[in-house]
């Protein structure tokens, strides 16, 4: 019997070697990576059934990414690893496409049965936090705050400046000019009321585009 294919990332080498070995008795482990857009990439070459993520990676972030493997109608059911208890990640987790919300914490078995339970076509959120998602889902603003008023792309670029890249280095990993990537910054201090960089790289974090 064939077993699930499963791909993971995360930008921590001792967290994806302790995952990968514990997962392999159950799971084939087709390939680790450590950022989002390394992620996109395996999973169009691999076509794996299932994604375990971190949430907070460099380049590209866990939910950033499980977005784009929606928008490109991926197979894999995307698992979110994350160590933040916090219910407002996991409802930005499942907006974007995820299929489960693992916290990192949790016993190997937890996350072996979030696998088998998206693998069924069915939806996984890790027991300790479900009544905080779900009040927050029942108090859901009725219209857009936060990271909900930029687009994927300047969600993305906001992520590559608050981890320090320049304009130009954003505009070769994106493959846009350097004047575009300007222009999203702006967008981005606009809608978000900021006054400048550092007030940038709070908010990344308090959004957990980038680690504390």
């Amino acid at each position: 019997m064939t077993r699930p294919r499963v791909v993971l990332a995360d930008d921590h080498l001792m967290v994806i070697d302790g995952m990968s070995s514990l997962l392999r008795t159950d799971f084939d482990v087709v390939a680790t990576v450590e950022n989002g857009r390394e992620l996109i990439e395996a999973v169009q070459r691999l076509d794996p059934d299932v994604v375990v993520t971190d949430m907070q990676m460099p380049v590209l972030n866990g939910i950033e990414a499980a977005a784009q493997l929606a928008k490109l109608k991926a197979r894999a059911k995307v698992i979110i690893l994350t160590m933040h208890p916090d219910a407002s990640y996991a409802v930005r987790a499942f907006e974007a496409g995820a299929a489960g919300f693992v916290l990192k914490h949790a016993a190997y078995a937890e996350l072996a049965a979030a696998i088998r339970e998206v693998l069924k076509g069915r939806t996984y959120l890790t027991p300790m936090i479900a009544k905080d998602v779900l009040d927050k889902i029942r108090q859901k603003p009725a219209h857009p705050t936060g990271l909900s008023l930029l687009t994927s792309r300047q969600r993305e670029i906001m992520q590559l400046v608050a981890e320090g890249r320049t304009a130009k280095e954003i505009a070769s990993s994106l493959n846009v000019s350097p004047r575009t990537v300007e222009f999203h910054k702006t967008c981005i201090m606009d809608r978000l009321h900021l006054q400048n960089h550092a007030d940038l790289v709070r908010e990344a974090v308090r959004y957990g585009l980038i680690a504390p």
